[in-house]
């Protein structure tokens, strides 16, 4: 990857700290600078060789906003934040004169960065031209129940948000019909979970090359119309729903009004980039 000479990246750090506080939204072209990331993160890109999917948004954090200068020690801020960080990871900018330049300079040489399915925070701080961006996973917080008992969460979540109608991106929809749980879609996705943790992968095609048609098919389930929702790093049912809500194709395929069935899991790999992986299959059976 080409990177500006303006631009220097730190080291990736993997530590467990303290406890966490409420998020805040920024402002100005700090707050610009976050929307431009994931309307960023909402779209497939191409980063160096690879293709991105579609992500849902980072939500800021105060915490996360470290000064430009004499922050050298990322471990030591973020205790000091009382952030409970396992990775974070940050950027800094020197020349950009506002948000929009700052996000062409991240695009062109961070954007294996800001497409890391594993982050679900940033902050960022502007002194002048210069600019510290910073992107975090926190330590999973959710306590969870088994994968069958959660997947039926998810379900529930699922079903309340189709009730209302909304706006995925520019597309309204309407109240969409509840969603049956299928067993059989559900052990689909829980296998797929569970390769993307212990395999460390985020993408709809597994390491056999199976898409979500194919691995419904192998598993006996005849549809007229198959979907699937991925996420990652995200602890809790509500967190995943809503991070899919805030994404206009995540959305769209959550309140699609065409689908009937919904299988649903997650899986952990303390070893994996996210620790924690997701699975909403959407099914229409013949």
């Amino acid at each position: 990857m080409r990177v500006l000479s303006s631009v220097a990246c730190l080291a990736l750090l993997s530590v467990g700290l303290g406890v966490s506080a409420g998020a805040q939204a920024f402002t100005g072209e700090e707050g610009q600078l976050i929307e431009s990331i994931n309307v960023y993160r909402s779209q497939a890109q191409r980063c160096g060789d690879q293709g991105s999917l579609e992500l849902p948004p980072l939500s800021s954090d105060t915490r996360l906003a470290l000064s430009p200068e004499g922050t050298r020690d990322l471990q030591q801020a973020m205790t000091r934040a009382a952030y409970p960080m396992v990775n974070v990871q940050a950027i800094s900018l020197s020349g950009p004169r506002d948000a929009k330049s700052a996000m062409n300079a991240i695009a062109e040489s961070f954007c294996q960065v800001v497409l890391d399915p594993q982050f679900v925070d940033i902050g960022v701080s502007q002194e002048g031209r210069d600019w510290r961006i910073v992107l975090a996973r926190p330590l999973l917080t959710g306590r969870l129940g088994d994968w069958q008992a959660e997947g039926q969460k998810l379900l529930q979540e699922i079903n309340a948000a189709r009730k209302v109608p909304r706006q995925c991106g520019g597309q309204p929809f309407a109240g969409a019909p509840a969603l049956s749980w299928s067993t059989t879609l559900a052990g689909v996705a829980a296998t797929h979970t569970r390769a993307m943790a212990n395999q460390n992968f985020f993408d709809h095609i597994d390491r056999d090359g199976r898409t979500p048609g194919d691995r419904a098919e192998l598993a006996g389930y005849l549809y007229q119309q198959i979907g699937e929702n991925i996420a990652a790093g995200r602890d809790t049912p509500r967190k995943v729903v809503d991070g899919w809500l805030a994404s206009p194709g995540h959305c769209a395929t959550l309140m699609n009004p065409d689908y009937r069935e919904l299988g649903a899991a997650y899986a952990v790999d303390p070893k994996s980039d996210a620790g924690i992986y997701w699975t909403g299959l959407f099914g229409t059976p013949q």
